[in-house]
C-alpha cells in the first residue's frame, strides 16, 4: 500500500495528524492508519485502546468544529484506523488554518479556497454573493428574453424571477456577470498559425456580458471554421469543426467555470483543432469518468445555468459533453478531454479521415484496432524503433485517434 489523497499512514500518534483531519473533513474525507510506517509496513501499536483514546481526545480539543469520524482496532495487526467523513459545517480548522490534501500531503488552503470553503459551509455559491456594483444595465439580456421567451417587458420582477434580485441583498453576482458592464474577466482568443509563436488574429473580451462572449466565441469561430465553397452551379457550406459541438463546449465553459478566479476562458484555434480551456476543475462530487458519461448536471452556477437554459443556450441535464461526441460519431478523430484540479480543457479536431495520417501512423493506428498494446509491443509488431513508435503514438494521442492509459511499464494504447 501507498499514501494517496484519501490514504495516511501513521507510525505513532503524534499531532502533525490533525491536520490531514482537518483536510479530510474539509473536502472528500479519508482514513488515517496508525501502526503503519510511511511505505505501508505494518508495525501496529502496543496498546490500540489508550491509542484510540489519545486521537479522539486530541480531535476533540483541537479540531474546531469537531467533524464526525470513526475509530476502528484490528485485532490481528492492532492497526487502528481512522476514518473521517467530509463535513457539512466548513471550513474545520487546526489551530486556526484549514487545511486541504495535496497529492499524499496536508498543506493549508490560501485565502480564496477558504473563502469557498466558508461558503460551502453556508450552503452558499459565489453567484449568490450580493453583487459589488448597484449600476448595473441588463439591454443584451432583455433583447435575448424577449426574443427566446416572446415577453413584452424585463422588468425588476423578471430578475426576481430568474435570481438575479432580491429586495434584501439587490444584485447578485450572477446578475453582475449577465450586465451589459462589470468587472470580470473573459475570454481570450487568439488565432494561430504554424505554432503558438505565430499569432495570426487575437481577441479579448472582458469586463461585458457572459452573454456578449458567448457571441463573441460564435462570431470568431464561425470565421475560422465555416465557409463556402462554389462547385459548379451550387454553392456549398463547409463546416470544418462541428458548430453544435463548439456551441456545447463554449457554453459549458461559460457556465461551470470558477468566476471567483482573475483568469479568461482561453480559446486556441489552430488549423486542425480547437482547444477551449476554462478555469476551476470538475464540480465537486463529479468525477472524471461521469463528466465523460454525461447525463449528470451538477451546475457550479445554478444561477447562470438556469438564465442560459431558458435561453436555449445550454441543456439542463448535463447533455453537453454527450453532444459533442454524437458530432464526432462519423469521424475517426475524437474530441479530448482533459482535466486537472484547476482546468478543464476541451479539444474540438477538424473532422477527418484515416487519410490524413502519415504512413508510419497510419500502419499504427491499423495495428491498434480492437486492441490495446504497449509501445513495446508495438514497435514489436510494426518494426520501428522505441523511439520512432513513442513519437508516433504521441501523435496520435495528440491528434485525438488514441487514447493513453496507465503509468509506466503498464502504459496502454488503444484507439477512441
Amino acid at each position: 500500500m501507498r499514501e494517496t489523497r484519501n490514504l495516511e499512514f501513521k507510525e505513532q500518534v503524534t499531532n502533525t495528524f490533525l491536520k490531514t483531519v482537518s483536510a479530510f473533513a474539509n473536502y472528500d474525507g479519508g482514513e488515517i492508519l496508525f501502526g503503519l510506517t510511511d511505505d505501508g509496513n505494518v508495525k501496529g501499536m502496543a496498546d490500540p485502546e489508550r491509542v484510540c483514546l489519545d486521537i479522539e481526545n486530541k480531535i476533540n480539543d483541537s479540531i474546531d468544529p469537531v467533524p464526525e469520524y470513526t475509530l476502528n482496532i484490528n485485532e490481528r495487526t492492532s492497526v487502528v484506523t481512522l476514518k473521517v467523513i467530509e463535513g457539512l459545517h466548513k471550513p474545520y480548522f487546526y489551530k486556526s488554518k484549514a487545511y486541504r490534501r495535496n497529492d499524499s500531503a496536508s498543506i493549508p488552503v490560501d485565502r480564496l479556497e477558504l473563502e469557498r470553503l466558508i461558503l460551502e459551509g453556508q450552503n452558499r455559491s459565489f453567484e449568490e454573493l450580493p453583487a459589488c456594483r448597484r449600476d448595473l444595465s441588463f439591454q443584451l439580456l432583455d433583447e435575448k428574453l424577449k426574443k427566446a421567451l416572446n415577453i413584452k417587458t424585463v422588468n425588476l420582477d423578471t430578475l426576481k424571477t430568474l435570481e438575479l434580485y432580491s429586495d434584501e441583498n439587490g444584485y447578485n453576482q450572477a446578475a453582475a456577470l449577465l450586465a451589459d458592464n462589470n468587472d470580470f474577466s473573459g475570454l481570450d482568443m487568439a488565432r494561430f498559425g504554424d505554432s503558438i509563436s505565430i499569432i495570426l488574429d487575437r481577441e479579448t473580451c472582458e469586463h461585458v456580458s457572459i452573454l456578449k462572449l458567448y457571441d463573441q466565441a460564435m462570431q470568431m469561430y464561425r470565421k475560422y471554421y465555416q465557409y463556402e465553397q462554389i462547385k459548379g452551379s451550387y454553392r456549398e457550406s463547409i463546416v470544418m469543426i462541428p458548430e453544435e459541438a463548439f456551441r456545447e463546449a463554449i457554453a459549458n465553459a461559460i457556465v461551470h467555470r470558477t468566476w471567483d478566479v482573475k483568469a479568461h476562458i482561453n480559446v486556441s484555434m489552430f488549423s486542425d483543432r480547437i482547444e477551449i480551456t476554462s478555469p476551476g476543475g470538475l464540480p465537486k462530487g463529479m468525477d472524471k469518468e461521469a463528466y465523460l458519461r454525461g447525463g449528470i448536471s451538477m451546475l457550479r452556477n445554478r444561477i447562470i445555468g438556469s438564465v442560459f437554459f431558458r435561453l436555449h443556450l445550454i441543456e439542463r441535464f448535463g447533455t453537453g459533453v454527450r453532444r459533442i461526441k454524437e458530432e464526432y460519431m462519423d469521424s475517426k478523430i475524437k474530441p479530448v478531454f482533459d482535466m486537472t484540479e484547476n482546468t478543464i480543457k476541451i479539444t474540438l479536431p477538424v473532422k477527418e479521415k484515416e487519410s490524413s495520417l502519415t504512413e508510419d501512423e497510419n500502419r499504427v493506428y491499423q495495428l491498434l484496432k480492437g486492441r490495446e498494446m504497449p509501445s513495446s509491443a508495438i514497435s514489436e509488431a510494426v518494426g520501428f524503433g522505441k523511439n520512432k513508435t513513442v513519437d508516433i503514438l504521441k501523435a496520435l494521442v495528440k491528434k485525438g485517434y488514441a487514447n493513453v492509459s496507465g503509468k509506466g511499464r503498464g502504459t496502454r494504447y488503444s484507439l477512441k
